[in-house]
């Protein structure tokens, strides 16, 4: 995952740098303010989740290199819930009562317990970012460190009475919700066609642990969203 997205934010410096290498030069109308809206993933896959969504962020440039920035964004998707996700010590409860039903005949020795859930996400967070402005077309920005919340509800939909008993047990209420902290870093490029408008492209890596009751490991998330850019305000002295 961590060499996933490394290879990425490569990948597009290098496409950027080649693409714009024409036309380097010191970029020198910069504003002071911008806010994004576009189209975003998370992508979690040691759990199997995929999730669209959209978003959105706003910025404060106090420097010409670097800015504070503040990040939202919500996205849904779906994911199976199976037994080997669990902690340990509810696997081996689940496997008891399995075994249980399996040697009562009521469940065949060969049954898999999934539980197909849907799963809607928000992320926020706060961080600092980096920028190069050595091309007049193009800004390249790291973001070499970031920290927020996550918050996840779960809302499993099984599809037979044992998975619907499991279901009950770990979502009494129907849905399951959480929030946790995180932490990840990040980057990506804009491409500027004019003073005040930017197509943007990035991504970042993010850690956290939701569902620590539920769910026996942390995961590592990619985040990726593509989109429009508008810059404002007052334009930064050098």
């Amino acid at each position: 995952m961590l060499t996933a997205i490394l290879k990425f934010l490569l990948t597009a410096s290098v496409a950027v740098l080649l693409l714009a290498g024409p036309a380097f030069g010191q970029q020198t109308d910069i504003t002071r303010f911008d806010a994004y809206v576009g189209y975003a993933f998370l992508n979690s896959p040691h759990i199997g989740l995929f999730e669209n969504g959209v978003a959105m962020q706003v910025g404060y440039r106090p420097k010409r290199w670097y800015s504070l920035g503040f990040d939202y964004s919500v996205s849904k998707g779906n994911l199976v819930l199976t037994p080997n996700l669990l902690p340990t010590a509810l696997q081996q409860q689940l496997g008891a009562q399995l075994g249980q039903l399996a040697a009562a005949g009521m469940i065949p020795p060969t049954y898999n317990l999934a539980v197909p859930t849907d799963s809607v996400t928000q992320t926020f967070a706060v961080g600092p970012q980096l920028a190069y402005r050595r091309m007049t077309r193009a800004t390249l920005f790291f973001r070499p460190v970031f920290a927020g919340a996550i918050h996840e509800a779960a809302t499993p939909h099984p599809g037979d009475p044992i998975a619907t008993g499991v279901a009950k047990e770990l979502a009494p209420n129907g849905v399951k919700t959480d929030t946790a902290p995180f932490v990840g870093f990040g980057g990506g490029f804009d491409i500027i066609i004019t003073r005040s408008f930017s197509i943007r492209t990035q991504a970042d890596l993010v850690y956290d642990h939701l569902f620590n009751d539920l769910l026996r490991d942390g995961r590592f998330t990619v985040r990726f969203s593509i989109g429009p850019a508008f810059n404002f305000g007052p334009k930064l002295a050098r």
